[in-house]
């Protein structure tokens, strides 16, 4: 099937990363990343597969491959993180990796023979750190549904009791049995790029269950234990790291140990504006006046640039610190840092709705890109699915259907008509 792979095909492949859930824009950089990444038999096969979750036999049946000549293939772009491969019942499924979490995570996690890490590095910081195409394309519609939320940190809060298990990091840990530990590619991709300023270990990223699993099966993680899991969250305190975990309540994949000079996503809050790169806690500083030095101490170690030191008073030398409530991720981090306990998280007064699971993510991301209906009529091959794609497609991306779906009066009914169908 090799020589049938068209001169366009990485064009292609961009325009099928494109209408994942993630929105993934044209450009020269994102074409030469491709090509590093991909081979053209390759890249085929992706454009070619479905959207969604499918056998090695569905994929061949879709695809024209045969089936030993591509399973050598899906198992070749699993190894790199393009693909990821889940068992399900008696067989694995294969889904396509979108930029992030996916193809840019997976890329620089990987180490030794078979990528070239400096290079990679180079083209992702154009991509996602020098460009603002990328936040633009996948944030500047007000989108909620973000990949990753923040962790208070432990007894950060006014009253920590109340604190639901999934807003735990140690709790999510604990209800854990399956572990891994991996470079971070954000501080990987700042090493090779000459942009990493801190001191922060390379290897804090952790997965959990399945997706540790993946990782471990891959050799892009190594496997740990629970008290290794501890100790690294113990250690991102002591550092004043930001943890962002998976933005799900339930079966949470993954959980980052974040510094803002080098994590993309915060980078997407400070670099490009866009505040809803992280989904915030659902909390919020609140300074204690009377009690606060104006030392700046918390200014300096927020990760967003939310604290600010003003005037206690309008004639008056001494500072306090004020909080920008648009920018505030709820993390805890100045909490930390304060020496006169000045600063608690208190709870946010508008309610903060994190997806119940992973496929409520994924099926709210794909709404809030107009790509759900690439998820519903999967096949990119079928006519049928092809016209029931741009049918319903253009229903969906009206505003107000899209709006009435994502309402807090439709939402859940949304959600759970579409669990239903799957």
């Amino acid at each position: 099937m090799g020589h049938l792979v068209g001169k366009d095909i990485y064009r292609k492949l961009g325009q099928k990363l494109d209408n994942l859930t993630v929105r993934t824009p044209w450009s020269n950089t994102l074409h030469e990343m491709l090509k590093e990444l991909y081979s053209e038999v390759e890249a085929d096969v992706i454009v070619k597969m479905p959207y969604g979750l499918a056998s090695a036999r569905k994929i061949a049946n879709v695809t024209g491959y045969e089936v030993s000549i591509l399973q050598h293939h899906l198992d070749n772009l699993a190894e790199k993180g393009l693909l990821v491969d889940i068992w399900a019942k008696d067989k694995y499924v294969y889904t396509i990796s979108p930029m992030v979490i996916g193809i840019f995570e997976f890329t620089m996690m990987r180490t030794g023979d078979g990528v070239n890490s400096e290079k990679c590095a180079h083209l992702f910081k154009e991509y996602l750190v020098d460009s603002s195409a990328f936040w633009d394309a996948n944030f500047s519609k007000g989108q909620k549904t973000s990949l990753m939320r923040a962790i208070p940190h432990e007894n950060t809060m006014e009253d920590y009791m109340e604190v639901l298990d999934y807003e735990k990091a140690a709790e999510i840990i604990e209800s854990n049995s399956k572990f891994s530990i991996g470079l971070c590619s954000c501080r990987h991709e700042k090493l090779h790029t000459g942009d990493k300023q801190c001191d922060v270990p390379l290897e804090t990223c952790s997965s959990f269950g399945n997706g540790a699993e993946h990782l471990i099966r891959h050799h892009l993680a190594k496997e740990v234990s629970k008290s290794e899991m501890l100790e690294n969250l113990a250690r991102s305190r002591e550092m004043g790291l930001v943890i962002n975990a998976d933005n799900v309540q339930n079966n949470v994949g993954f959980m980052c140990h974040c510094c803002g000079c080098c994590c993309n996503a915060l980078l997407g809050i400070t670099k490009h504006g866009y505040e809803n790169a992280v989904m915030t806690s659902s909390y919020i500083a609140h300074v204690y006046e009377n009690t606060c030095s104006g030392c700046s101490l918390c200014e300096r170690a927020c990760p967003v640039n939310a604290i600010k030191m003003q005037p206690a008073a309008e004639d008056s030398k001494k500072n306090k610190a004020v909080i920008d409530k648009s920018l505030c991720l709820g993390c805890g981090v100045c909490v930390l840092k304060c020496r006169q306990d000045s600063i608690l998280l208190k709870k946010r007064e508008q309610k903060v709705i994190h997806p119940e699971d992973t496929f409520e993510r994924v099926i709210l991301q794909a709404l809030e890109q107009g790509n759900l209906q690439n998820f519903i009529f999967s096949n990119p091959s079928d006519f049928s699915h092809k016209f029931m794609r741009g049918f319903v497609g253009g229903f969906l991306k009206l505003s107000p259907v899209k709006r009435a779906l994502m309402s807090d009066s439709l939402r859940s009914r949304f959600l759970s008509t579409m669990k239903k169908k799957a």
